[in-house]
């Protein structure tokens, strides 16, 4: 038991080191991602949604009644 609690806190330690090298955005910086993620996410739906629609009314066109 004091081997894996031993191998845990080793891991702890070395997550709390690797932190403090990490370079974290500015919140201006993660904004800005953020907002053109949401916009890319929007847009990318409206694209499949209206590619939807194209195929589906195409597909009706086709085999009316179906």
């Amino acid at each position: 038991m004091k081997k894996l609690i031993g191998k845990i806190d080793a891991y702890y330690s070395d997550v709390m080191t690797e932190m403090r090298k990490t370079s974290w955005p500015k919140r201006r910086e993660l904004t800005s991602h953020t907002v053109i993620t949401l916009l890319a996410s929007v847009a990318l739906a409206l694209f499949i949604f209206g590619a939807d629609q194209v195929i589906s009314t195409l597909l009706d066109l086709i085999y009316p009644g179906a």
